[in-house]
């Protein structure tokens, strides 16, 4: 997770929303990615499907059944599907997103027995650092578009 808060804080730094990802198998990372959709002006361009993609590509393998994703923030519904279709078998992550958490939040689509492949969660690691970043970014626009709008 450390390593994910790492490109979470980088994510944050290049403008973009703060969340991290980091995927390792055998215990090795083969693959770290943080957030790009402003970037890339791609919308399903966040951490965890970059993650995804990338330990695909180093593996040579689309199946990551023996891998773990770490991610700062619960995924939403399409990277929740992702690790379903990428087949992974344990996903640990920090904050809970009340707003578009889809493993166990709003939605629990890792342990949705009408799909074809489940996954094991862990959450709330390191949960208080990890939600402190995405607040400090948000809180940092609202009072730069504040004091924008005092002029």
């Amino acid at each position: 997770m450390r390593i994910a808060l790492e490109e979470a804080r980088t994510a944050a730094a290049e403008g973009e929303a703060p969340i991290g990802a980091v995927l390792v198998c055998d215990g090795e990372v083969v693959a770290r990615a943080r957030n790009a959709r402003e970037s890339a002006n791609d919308p399903t361009a966040h951490a965890e499907m970059i993650a995804i993609r990338e330990a695909a590509r180093a593996l040579g393998r689309w199946r990551l059944s023996d891998c773990t994703l770490y991610v700062t923030l619960e995924p939403c519904p399409m990277c929740a599907g992702a690790l379903v279709n990428a087949r992974i078998g344990r996903l640990v992550y920090g904050a809970s997103d009340p707003k578009a958490g889809a493993v166990g939040t709003l939605y629990n689509l890792a342990a949705d027995d009408r799909l074809n492949h489940r996954y094991d969660v862990t959450w709330g690691v390191r949960a208080d650092e990890c939600s402190a970043v995405l607040k400090d970014f948000f809180k940092e626009i609202r009072d730069s578009r504040g004091k924008k709008g005092d002029r």
